[in-house]
C-alpha cells in the first residue's frame, strides 16, 4: 500500500489501533508526546507525522487536547495536506467534533469524527465497534483504513453524529457495569458461587457484554485499566451536558454518572471501569 497514514496519539487504545494499520502495510508515521515503543515510523512533532499524509488519524484523551492537537498554532491542520482525510478516534463532545469538521473545511481537509467502543483488547484484536461521523463520500474513502481497525463500521450521520452515539454507547455501558457490580454484590452476600452465577446469567436473557469481557476481573478484583474510570467520568459528563442541552431526561444515566464520579472520588480514577464494584461494596459495606 502507498497510503501515507500520520497517527497522533500512542496511548492504551492508539499504540495497538496504528500497530495493526502497520501490520496490514500502510506507511505510519506517529507522533505520542511521550516516548513510545513503536513498530512504525516514529515523528519528532506533529508536523513532521502530518506533513505529506494522506490520512491523519488522531486518537487522544479529551476535547481539550483534540482542539490543541488539531486546531493549534503547530497542529494538524497547520501542516496538513490539502485533500487529506482526518479522521479524529477520540471521545470528545459533539460539538467539539463540529467545530474541528469546519476548521478542517476552512482548511481544505476532510475531516470525520469516529470514536470507537471495545476497549483495549478490541483496539488490539481489531475488532472495535467505530461509529463514524461525516459526509458519506468521506466515510466511504476511510473505509479501508477503518475496517482494519474495527470489526464494525458504521457511517450514523453528519458531523458530531459519531460523537452523539459515543455517548450513548458510554451511557449503556456504565449502566450496566453499574448493574453487574450490584449484581455480584448481592450474590456474594448470599454466598453464591459466582463463577458458575455469571455463567448461567450470561447464557439467558441477562447476557450481556460486561459479564462476558468483565465478570471475572470483577470477581477476582482484578482492575487492570482497558478504559480507566477516569475517562469514562469524562465521557458520563459528556453525556449528561448532551443530554441536558437537548432537553432529554437521563435518570439512570444521572445515577450512572454519579457513582462513576464517587469512583474517582475515592481514588479509583486510574482502575479499569469496572471498578466501579468498590463503589457497590463500600455502599453495601462489603469490602473485598
Amino acid at each position: 500500500m502507498t497510503t501515507r497514514i500520520a497517527f497522533i496519539g500512542l496511548g492504551i487504545m492508539g499504540l495497538p489501533m496504528a500497530t495493526n494499520l502497520v501490520r496490514a502495510g500502510y506507511d505510519v508515521h506517529a507522533y505520542n508526546r511521550s516516548e513510545r515503543s513503536f513498530e512504525g515510523t516514529l515523528a519528532g512533532s506533529i508536523a513532521e507525522a502530518v506533513t505529506d499524509a494522506d490520512v491523519i488519524v488522531t486518537m487522544l484523551p479529551d476535547s481539550p487536547d483534540v482542539s490543541a492537537v488539531v486546531l493549534g498554532a503547530d497542529g494538524v491542520l497547520a501542516s496538513a495536506a490539502e485533500g487529506a482525510l482526518l479522521i479524529d478516534m477520540s471521545s470528545i463532545t459533539p460539538a467539539t467534533a463540529r467545530e474541528v469538521a469546519a476548521a478542517a473545511a476552512d482548511a481544505g481537509v476532510r475531516a470525520l469524527d469516529a470514536p470507537v467502543s471495545g476497549g483495549e483488547q478490541g483496539a488490539i484484536d481489531g475488532s472495535l465497534s467505530i461509529m463514524v461521523g461525516g459526509s458519506a463520500e468521506d466515510f466511504e474513502a476511510a473505509r479501508p483504513v477503518l475496517e482494519v481497525l474495527g470489526a464494525t463500521v458504521v457511517h450514523v450521520g453528519p458531523a458530531g453524529s459519531g460523537q452523539t452515539v459515543k455517548a450513548a454507547n458510554q451511557l449503556i455501558v456504565a449502566g450496566t457495569i453499574g448493574l453487574v457490580a450490584e449484581a455480584l454484590t448481592f450474590l456474594d452476600a448470599h454466598s453464591v458461587d459466582l463463577e458458575p452465577a455469571v455463567a448461567v446469567l450470561a447464557g439467558g436473557l441477562a447476557g450481556n457484554r460486561i459479564l462476558d469481557r468483565k465478570a471475572a476481573g470483577m470477581i477476582a478484583h482484578s482492575f487492570d485499566p482497558g478504559f480507566r474510570i477516569d475517562l469514562h467520568h469524562k465521557d458520563l459528563g459528556i453525556v449528561v451536558d448532551s443530554a441536558r442541552d437537548a432537553g432529554v431526561a437521563i435518570p439512570l444515566g444521572a445515577v450512572a454518572a454519579q457513582l462513576m464520579s464517587a469512583a474517582r472520588a475515592q481514588g479509583h480514577g486510574s482502575l479499569d471501569h469496572s471498578a466501579l464494584l468498590l463503589v457497590i461494596e463500600s455502599l453495601s459495606r462489603r469490602p473485598a
